[in-house]
């Protein structure tokens, strides 16, 4: 079969820059490479044709052979071009350091510090208002008596005898190699033959700090406030982490918040609810005066506009939805069920006027049994 032109595989035009060639190559190897399309041999071949096209086209005098006479002036079976004076590996260690992160150099390997995570436990009112919270987190940071380094006072860490001070230790994978931090030095290139009695060699040490968090009003559990730069520090000079705050909402004892609006369970006595009237509810502002209409029925809800809660993310402010809940009075007197069941003989004169929905029941269940 013909091979594709070397250009067309890596998308480039013929007067693509040596930092366009590579960057494409890069493009294509993270996309076809085998550890990321593991049992595809179509990928592994476009992997290996782009890896082709790279290593003729990122040399100059191979790039102008195949430019002038085309793969025959590259082709070693046909008896031209140019043999290659490094092996896979080279250009696996030019591209792919730059993907996988690879180091050499003899350089320490910086790392940026770990993301810290904590849970912020919140009062509903609080999370609705907006407040400032003092929390205290146990963080990792640069140990003083070693100025970082994990070796003991006036010693110095050496070279790590497995990697040479690279800190990156070559594998072969069948027709590529990899390189992987050294498991010896975990890819500092250094070992500390005397550690820190301080922090054991890790360079780090914990602590306790104290933080302010400023909570914005209308934050709502599972949100999330990121602190830049106060996770954990970082190895040699390399960036600390940040810290996420988790908001956690209690649970309030008189009101239920979903999303923007609040809900509450009103007791109602009877006789309001027949007669109708007015109650006092309590909202996270006060206190409000609900109208009760006469004739008002258990789990019936009524809304007080624009008394929950505005979201963080802004937008209309919610409402409040009441729940009234008909109380059945308790202990009652001998004269008090006289007189309700004096009162309950006069409702039956009354029929269906007065309890229609105990009738419509009582018609369903005689149609049920029919």
């Amino acid at each position: 079969m013909a091979k594709r032109d070397y250009y067309e595989v890596l998308e480039l035009s013929r007067t693509a820059t040596e930092a366009e060639i590579k960057k494409a190559y890069r493009r294509m190897a993270m996309k076809y490479h085998p550890d990321r399309n593991p049992d595809d041999a179509e990928a592994e071949s476009k992997f290996k044709e782009a890896k082709e096209a790279y290593e003729i086209l990122s040399d100059s005098q191979k790039r102008a052979a195949y430019d002038q006479f085309g793969h025959e002036g590259v082709d070693q079976s046909m008896g031209g071009g140019f043999r290659s004076s490094g092996g896979f590996s080279d250009i696996f260690g030019d591209v792919f350091n730059d993907i996988f992160g690879g180091g050499g150099g003899g350089r320490q390997q910086a790392y940026r510090g770990a993301d810290l995570r904590y849970r912020l436990d919140l009062s509903l009112e609080d999370a609705v208002a907006g407040t400032t919270a003092k929390i205290r987190i146990p963080v990792n940071v640069e140990c003083n008596t070693c100025d970082g380094s994990g070796a003991k006072k006036g010693t110095q860490p050496v070279t790590c005898t497995t990697c040479g001070g690279h800190g990156q230790v070559r594998i072969q994978q069948g027709f590529f190699t990899m390189q992987q931090p050294c498991p010896h030095c975990r890819g500092t290139g250094k070992m500390i033959k005397e550690p820190c009695p301080d922090c054991h060699g890790e360079g780090l040490v914990q602590e306790e700090k104290t933080l302010q968090v400023k909570v914005p009003a209308g934050v709502d559990t599972g949100d999330r406030i990121r602190l830049a730069g106060e996770g954990e520090a970082g190895t040699h000079g390399a960036p600390a982490g940040d810290l996420y705050v988790e908001v956690s909402v209690s649970r309030h004892d008189v009101f239920t918040r979903d999303g923007t609006n609040l809900f509450c369970d009103v007791p109602l006595s009877f006789v309001t609810a027949a007669l109708g009237g007015e109650v006092e509810v309590p909202t996270l502002e006060g206190k409000a005066n609900l109208k009760i209409p006469e004739g008002t029925q258990t789990g019936q809800q009524f809304r007080l506009k624009g008394k929950g809660v505005q979201s963080v993310r802004g937008g209309a402010t919610g409402d409040l939805l009441c729940r009234v809940i008909i109380e059945t009075p308790v202990k009652l007197s001998k004269k008090q069920k006289e007189l309700l069941q004096e009162f309950e003989g006069d409702l039956k004169g009354g029929g269906e006027k007065h309890n229609p929905k105990h009738s419509s029941w009582l018609d369903a269940v005689k149609r049920f049994f029919e």
